[in-house]
């Protein structure tokens, strides 16, 4: 996991929050689990639980947002919810099987689109920390070869099924670009948006630091962020796994960090 300035994630949770129970004047049916929460077209914000809300920021593109235990300093990490259909795909399973549970729940009673796979982008626990609830409901994982290897040994969930380069998954493409913030880190590519999730791989614009290296090979790194520049050119959107989407700028950004600590030794 990286651990960013954690003020601004912590201030961006609660505008999401606000944000979110501002639209809830109007009263309507409650998702099970949920605070109530106005239900119309025009809504882009629910919060399913204090430490679970969702925000959709392209046409059927949600970035769901859980903050970690107190072990983890509540540090909210970012996945997506991607609609395809009459269902949907969950990119990153939250920090904990609760949490991917009032996901599930909201896709399929809110959202009603009910999540058909799931993707981890790397092996760490806050990406990982669903997969149980999803294996529970007889649905595949995705993730990188060397994940399940690397979840197990760190005493984390594993995904059910793997691929070595890249998978298609939906209106989805998995990649593996390299190295990079972990040796397994993948980036997920919805050409439909032009939304590029890039996980903790991707660094946000207040992050000051490359933050947890411990798992990174950070020599890698920097032609993994060239290889995925090069293959997804039309990326608009880029999601980090912590902090505030951007643009492509922050694939230069994390590059700049990278640089920077590079130039510190």
């Amino acid at each position: 996991m990286s651990h960013l300035s954690a003020r601004p994630l912590r201030a961006w949770m609660l505008l999401a929050l606000c944000a979110a129970c501002a639209s809830s004047r109007e009263s309507t049916p409650e998702v099970p689990g949920a605070v109530p929460q106005a239900r119309s077209e025009a809504q882009r914000e629910y919060v399913l639980a204090e430490d679970v809300s969702v925000r959709r920021i392209a046409p059927g593109v949600w970035v769901h947002t859980t903050l970690g235990s107190e072990a983890y300093g509540r540090y909210p990490a970012n996945g997506l919810v991607i609609e395809d259909g009459d269902g949907s795909l969950l990119v990153d399973t939250a920090w904990n099987p609760e949490q991917a549970e009032r996901l599930l729940t909201w896709a399929q009673e809110e959202l009603r689109r009910p999540v058909r796979a799931a993707v981890v982008t790397h092996f760490h626990n806050d990406r990982t920390g669903g997969v149980p609830a999803l294996v529970a409901r007889g649905l595949s994982v995705y993730g990188q070869e060397q994940t399940p290897r690397l979840a197990v040994a760190s005493g984390d969930s594993a995904p059910s099924r793997t691929f070595t380069e890249a998978q298609r998954l939906g209106p989805l493409e998995l990649f593996f670009p390299g190295p990079g913030h972990a040796r397994d880190n993948i980036v997920v590519w919805h050409r439909d948006s032009g939304v590029l999730f890039g996980g903790c791989f991707v660094k946000d614009g207040a992050a000051k630091n490359l933050g947890n290296v411990a798992d990174a090979d950070t020599s890698a790194w920097p032609g993994s962020l060239d290889r995925t520049r090069a293959r997804f050119p039309a990326a608009r959107i880029v999601v980090p796994g912590h902090g505030f989407p951007g643009g492509p700028e922050l694939l230069t950004y994390t590059q700049e960090l990278l640089q920077e600590a590079a130039a510190a030794h």
